[in-house]
């Protein structure tokens, strides 16, 4: 195990660490040399089991003893921090005291992911990161085989959208969609493939989420619009049917995360 202890977070060691935002993180030496901060140790055991590339550690020196065999299981350096430097960092909370530094995994076509899926996500534009993490999270949890995304949504391997997703982003195959094939040409393609593409919004004729008459869909493919204004009037006419979550006491809807999770529920992970 290769230990370096550095005296403070300014060290230029630790630029990735504590200087570099996600967008320098993935493009600086993009696409080749892109990095993504994985935090806590539950997340970098999840990452490590889907096979990324570990670099570097940044650990509390508190942290140390009680994480050197996962730093010995990834085989590189790990950068130890006093405990007191390591508590003034953002999200300290979360991290545990434990980052580390990967090699983004080398992007998935629409092609990759769909291979033997029956059960599909496709978000469209979502710009908070914690709702797609937590968009994940739910997909693993509740039976979604893919997700894929629109080419202006946010970034699954920004930091805090892993960190939200529990690592799940490591775990569901994803696919960015080329903007010249949305959303027509992902539609198509998905009905080429057997999806039954269906809109969650709350559209004039959508029907509820049980009803039986999607029952008999072998493949479905639901799309999620962004967290203001939903879906775009393009993509609602390229699906043409939409679905919606039954509601009570006059709230006419849930946001993303939440209604992913009771969608991913009810015409997924149910019927398993």
């Amino acid at each position: 195990m290769q230990v370096v202890r550095v005296d403070s977070a300014e060290d230029q060691r630790l630029d990735a660490y504590v200087r570099l935002t996600d967008r320098q993180l993935r493009s600086k030496l993009e696409p080749e040399n892109a990095v993504l901060i994985a935090e806590s140790r539950l997340v970098v055991e999840v990452a490590l089991d889907a096979g990324l590339e570990p670099l570097s550690f940044l650990v509390d020196d508190a942290r140390l003893e009680s994480c050197a065999d996962l730093i010995e299981r990834a085989g590189c350096v790990a950068y130890v921090l006093p405990h007191d430097q390591m508590e003034q960092l953002t999200g300290f909370n979360v991290n545990r005291g434990l980052l580390c530094a990967m090699r983004r995994p080398k992007p998935r076509t629409v092609e990759q992911v769909l291979l033997g899926a029956r059960h599909v996500a496709v978000l469209e534009d979502l710009v908070d990161v914690t709702n797609v993490g937590a968009v994940f999270r739910s997909a693993a949890a509740l039976g979604a085989d893919a997700v894929l995304l629109s080419p202006r949504c946010a970034d699954p391997l920004g930091r805090r959208a892993v960190r939200v997703s529990m690592g799940t982003v490591f775990q569901v195959p994803w696919a960015r969609v080329d903007a010249g094939a949305w959303p027509m040409g992902i539609v198509a393609d998905l009905r080429d493939r057997g999806f039954e593409c269906l809109s969650m919004a709350l559209e004039e004729g959508a029907v509820p989420i049980d009803d039986p008459l999607l029952a008999s869909a072998e493949k479905i493919a639901l799309f999620f619009g962004c967290e203001g204004y939903g879906l775009t009037r393009a993509t609602l006419d390229a699906v043409g049917r939409s679905i919606i979550i039954p509601m009570s006491n006059g709230v006419d809807s849930l946001n993303v995360a939440a209604s992913s999770a009771v969608a991913f529920w009810e015409l997924f992970s149910r019927r398993r």
